[in-house]
């Protein structure tokens, strides 16, 4: 621009008027290149550099650490990997479709302690049980990274560092703040409750309270959020995890043989492209 405009109309030749003014194009077009480019590396920085407490794009921990639901049909991988190909969609979708479809019961009669003290080793029937650690640590241990224990033992976890699957950040975890990271019930137990669980055994909801397969430590303040909802009423934050959280939630009811709400199933179908 600068280099046309210093350019006087009155001395330039009548045979270069075209030639003039392509170049002007050409020189806005390469400003415009060049501020693009520069955007555009600014935002990559900021996405590369960021903060301790950022994860990749989309949505997976930065280090890999974090295993497709598809891929870990007993829970016993860590972290919760975003399904983005077709083909993953495609069996997200056939495993929602499979489930059944009911209304919320009552809540009468649901308490915490209907599934077992929090967090017991003695649950059978699941992955880790009667390891001699409880099951929160055993979570903590599952998708943990950089992790401390106490003095003389293998078991009783007091620091490590933790990427959410939730918010996509990084969470640099100390026992003496425990609740900064919980463990989530991807399937809710009161939800449970309502949904069938009031007429199970004990042995059975001690086992979906324990089981892997419906635990993920997150963020704190985002999993008191949730409180009981299903996906129709509350998803992550982090969108690109959504129709991995969905495939969890289907997988446990699936093996619980526990119907979910209609607009729950419907909510789970949208969010993995149905």
């Amino acid at each position: 621009m600068t280099a046309y405009s210093r350019t006087s109309p009155r001395t330039a030749r009548p045979v270069l008027p075209l030639l003039v003014v392509a170049l002007a194009a050409s020189l806005l077009a390469g400003c415009d290149a060049i501020e693009s480019a520069g955007s555009a590396g600014s935002a990559g920085s900021s996405g590369s550099s960021g903060s301790s407490g950022s994860g990749e794009a989309d949505g997976s921990a930065p280090d890999g650490r974090a295993t497709s639901p598809l891929k870990n049909t007993d829970g016993t991988e860590p972290g919760l990997a975003p399904l983005t190909g077709d083909a993953d969609l495609a069996a997200a979708r056939k495993l929602i479709g499979t489930l059944e479809v009911k209304g919320r019961g009552p809540r009468t009669g649901y308490d915490r302690d209907e599934f077992g003290y929090a967090w017991m080793d003695s649950a059978d029937g699941v992955p880790y049980a009667r390891n001699g650690c409880d099951t929160r640590n055993d979570l903590l241990k599952r998708d943990g990274q950089d992790i401390e224990f106490r003095s003389g033992s293998n078991c009783v976890i007091v620091s490590m560092t933790l990427h959410d699957p939730y918010t996509g950040k990084d969470i640099a975890w100390k026992k003496q703040k425990a609740t900064a990271v919980q463990i989530d019930h991807l399937v809710p137990l009161s939800y449970s409750w309502q949904m069938g669980a009031a007429r199970w055994n004990e042995d059975k909801r001690k086992q979906l309270a324990n089981d892997p397969l419906n635990l993920l430590p997150v963020d704190g303040p985002t999993n008191s959020g949730k409180r009981d909802s299903g996906p129709a009423s509350w998803l992550p934050p982090s969108k690109p995890v959504r129709c991995a959280y969905v495939v969890r939630f289907a997988q446990v009811a699936v093996k619980y043989e526990m119907p979910v709400t209609a607009a729950d199933r419907k909510t789970m179908l949208t969010q993995c492209g149905g």
